[in-house]
């Protein structure tokens, strides 16, 4: 099986490259059985951020998967989500994600708090590898991704997935409207 490639990145295989992915994403996708599948490619970690990726490599908006965490309360009990959107759209997080978790106001979560409870760097959280507490909301419009570019879990690397795949990640649900339209 051939590995995804897209613009001017460098595609490796992940199985043989785990060092490129933060530990809990390198657990998540080890045994996942379409790990052959996905490919993951070193950046220059100052280049992390989707609009400068997209500008060094070559790379079209619409193939970022950006992945936001959110939470929210009902009744005292926290409930966070990791929101994976394409990159040309934003999650709705007032509006379909509040009713999504059945909590009264949603919020990002604070970036200290969600690096540490991921295990990944900031602008490299991905939805592989998250804790099993969160849940992971995908927009169905990254199915329609030929190749989504990913979060590895470090601003080192990124994935490379098919898009079809990403709502098949360990513990993902695909849900329409999740992102507010372009």
């Amino acid at each position: 099986m051939s590995l995804p490639t897209l613009g001017a990145l460098q595609p490796l295989p992940v199985r043989e490259h785990l060092d490129l992915l933060a530990a809990p994403v390198a657990a998540a996708l080890a045994d996942w059985a379409h790990v052959d599948e996905v490919a993951v490619t070193a950046i220059d970690p100052a280049l992390a951020d989707t609009a400068a990726l997209s500008a060094a490599y070559d790379l079209p908006m619409t193939t970022g998967a950006n992945c936001v965490v959110v939470s929210g309360k009902r009744a005292g009990e926290e409930r966070v989500a990791a929101c994976v959107v394409r990159a040309d759209t934003r999650a709705d997080v007032n509006g379909f994600v509040k009713r999504t978790l059945d909590v009264r106001k949603c919020s990002f979560l604070p970036m200290e708090r969600a690096t540490e409870e991921s295990g990944m760097e900031h602008g490299g959280i991905t939805p592989a590898g998250l804790p099993a507490g969160w849940r992971v909301l995908v927009d169905a419009r990254v199915a329609g991704i030929e190749v989504a570019v990913l979060g590895s879990g470090l601003r080192r690397s990124k994935l490379l997935v098919p898009g079809h795949l990403v709502a098949a990640l360990p513990g993902a649900e695909q849900v329409d409207d999740l992102a507010l339209a372009p």
